[in-house]
């Protein structure tokens, strides 16, 4: 049951506010003066307040300064009989919702009160949602024991509640919107919102309205206005990825606001002013774009504030087995399936493994092995084959064959070195052929038609 406080001094609206809402399921809890009500307030949850502006001693102003000054969060709706655009701007900018004047209709204050407590609903999950977002993109939720990571996490820790423009650069998939979302949720920033922007994935023709908004009838097919990203990130952080591929056109526009915090929508002439922390991103080398004159030099300088470089996977190979433990644990949970174990083999072929796609490359690769797995392990056999390759074989001891004067043939030297080596891979996994194409660095399928072809048979009591 929600619960509202009414303050007021004349006893017959107190008890005729109290008998219309408790009529329609609210509890009300009066009070005849300011500072009574305070207290109230401090010592119970009320979710609404209503509010007289004229009484004796504290006044419905007084009230609400008090209020801001002890942090209490409540919607409050003023209640005068002396209404003016004074009043009324000084009570919102005190934070009333709203303000409703003597003498009123009851059905008209229950209207402004259901609205006050919507608002305040969604105000509320909005915060909450931005705690868990905050705790999600904690430092300590970054996963890795490496020195680079760790050297990333102290950076994050230093410059998160700053408002200064950060560039992070690296290549693809090494997690920078990651660390992005992260800055912006450790910073003072966290109750507004975080805003993504890839500038490499839309059309350069619409990407300034993306930007800055446009105007109804800027442009054919602008039916309204569009506020843009720059005013969807006010007060909050704006992430720009790729910005190594912004047209140049399109560099000195957010050049401009960089340096003067302003900008004006497409085909529009308001100047709107904006309060928004940068943070950029690339995998391009952008101080060689701005000696090949594809990137602005000045605009460079006012995104290179923080640098921060984000290393490769391959750099952080220690890190590796957390990650797969941490991906497998995750993406099992969100596909309602059993955590497969890795084994020691396939985990050997994946730390080895050098990882173009990075971090990225990694957690799909898990989400397809889960997804796609047949038993309780995930074997070598069950990786695409380009793991294989990059697994450190086990040498195979093969007899030297040396070359005559009469020389030799080639192509049967390298049959019989292949012939020896499937045979002596049969003899070390007693027949098993998926260890034995394990060993080999091949699939199983692959070892099977070579033997196939070879006119290979290996007999052995194990059962495969």
């Amino acid at each position: 049951m929600q619960r509202i406080l009414v303050i007021d001094d004349e006893p017959s609206i107190r008890e005729l506010l109290k008998d219309f809402f408790t009529g329609r399921g609210f509890e009300v809890v009066t009070s005849q003066d300011g500072e009574a009500a305070l207290n109230l307030l401090k010592e119970n949850k009320f979710d609404l307040l209503l509010l007289d502006l004229m009484m004796p001693g504290m006044n419905g102003m007084d009230v609400l300064r008090e209020i801001v000054s002890e942090n209490l969060t409540i919607p409050s709706i003023m209640i005068t009989a002396y209404a003016s655009v004074s009043t009324a701007v000084e009570a919102m900018k005190l934070g009333a919702f709203d303000y409703i004047t003597k003498p009123f209709v009851l059905e008209d204050v229950y209207l402004t009160v259901r609205r006050a407590l919507d608002v305040s609903k969604l105000q509320e999950e909005n915060f909450r949602l931005k705690k868990e977002l905050k705790k999600k993109f904690s430092t300590h939720k970054i996963i890795g024991n490496s020195l680079p990571v760790q050297e990333v996490i102290r950076f994050i820790d230093k410059i998160a509640d700053t408002d200064s423009t950060v560039l992070l650069t690296g290549e693809s998939g090494t997690g920078k919107e990651l660390v992005a979302k992260t800055i912006h949720y450790n910073s003072s920033r966290v109750r507004s919102n975080f805003v993504p922007l890839n500038c490499a994935a839309i059309p350069k023709d619409i990407l300034e309205s993306e930007l800055f908004g446009h105007e109804k009838g800027a442009f054919t097919g602008a039916v309204t206005t569009r506020i843009g990203r720059f005013e969807l990130a006010s007060n909050g952080t704006l992430f720009l990825d790729e910005i190594g591929e912004l047209a140049p056109s399109l560099q000195v526009k957010l050049l401009r606001v960089l340096q003067e915090k302003e900008f004006e929508r497409v085909g529009g002439i308001k100047t709107i002013k904006v309060d928004v922390r940068i943070i950029a991103a690339t995998n391009r080398d952008l101080e060689k774009a701005v000696k090949d004159g594809m990137f602005r030099e000045d605009l460079y300088y006012r995104l290179n504030v923080i640098p921060l470089h984000l290393p490769p996977l391959r750099k952080m190979k220690e890190d590796i087995p957390l990650l797969i433990e941490h991906f497998v644990a995750e993406i099992s949970k969100n596909k309602k399936k059993e955590s497969p174990r890795i084994s020691r083999e396939t985990m050997d072929c994946l730390v080895n493994y050098k990882w173009p796609g990075n971090v990225r490359e990694l957690e799909n690769l898990i989400e397809r092995l889960i997804i796609l797995k047949e038993g309780d392990n995930i074997t070598p056999d069950e990786l695409p084959e380009r793991f294989i390759e990059n697994r450190q074989m086990p040498r195979v001891v093969t007899k030297s064959k040396s070359l005559s004067s009469e020389g030799v043939d080639l192509n049967l030297v390298l049959d019989e070195i292949e012939n020896n080596m499937i045979i002596q891979a049969l003899e070390m996994s007693k027949g098993v052929k998926s260890k034995a194409a394990s060993l080999l660095g091949l699939n199983r399928t692959t070892l099977i038609e070579k033997m196939k072809k070879k006119s290979i048979e290996f007999h052995t009591k194990t059962v495969e």
